[in-house]
């Protein structure tokens, strides 16, 4: 297996200008991608000789709005990507940014790995993320009617409505969310001088 280092060189040396970061994390190399290259160098990444990663294995959505309490200024949702070369056994994390906030879009790559399908479905459903290029973009988890996309940050806990089984009706009905919306606070008691290095 390749070390994490020598693998982001080549990454690096092989995309170019398409590589925006890249950093190892517990010993995992990560390539950050600029969005606007991401299908072709997807491309790349499966097809260079040097590199070969024939498999996706995952790929999820984030949302970065609270992270680093506070302290992130970059864009707020990105797919991360996890890659395998079976064939040089390496591994590689990819993210690429959505350029908008407020329409998160990051171009589909299931004609380059078609086990991408169902895991593009899944950012597009619990964050919203659009793929264009997607065949059939639609929610793989909530329900039909479901409004929102339950994994942002912004979400709230409780949602925005709750179902139950009406039994005048004998079926499903839909209803605004009952519960009442609380904070609690823990109560900390500590000795005065707790925490002071003697």
């Amino acid at each position: 297996m390749i070390a994490p280092e020598p693998l982001l060189e080549t990454v690096r040396r092989i995309l170019g200008d398409a590589v925006s970061g890249s950093e190892v994390v517990r010993g995992q190399a990560i390539a950050t991608i600029k969005g606007t290259s991401w299908v072709e160098a997807a491309r790349t990444l499966r097809d260079a000789p040097e590199l070969k990663f024939e498999q996706l294995i995952d790929l999820c959505g984030l949302d970065y709005q609270a992270y680093g309490n506070g302290r992130w200024d970059g864009q707020r949702f990105a797919v991360v990507v996890q890659l395998l070369s079976v064939s040089l056994n390496q591994r590689l994390r990819v993210k690429v940014f959505a350029t908008d906030d407020d329409f998160p879009s990051v171009d589909s790559v299931t004609g380059i790995w078609s086990g991408a399908n169902w895991f593009e479905r899944e950012a597009f459903d619990l964050f919203g993320i659009v793929f264009p290029g997607h065949a059939d973009l639609r929610r793989i988890l909530t329900d039909y009617g479901f409004i929102g996309h339950p994994f942002r940050k912004d979400f709230p806990v409780s949602g925005y409505v709750e179902m139950r089984y009406d039994p005048d009706q004998q079926r499903v009905i839909y209803q605004p969310v009952s519960i009442e919306p609380r904070e609690i606070v823990p109560r900390v008691v500590r000795e005065p001088n707790y925490g002071d290095v003697e």
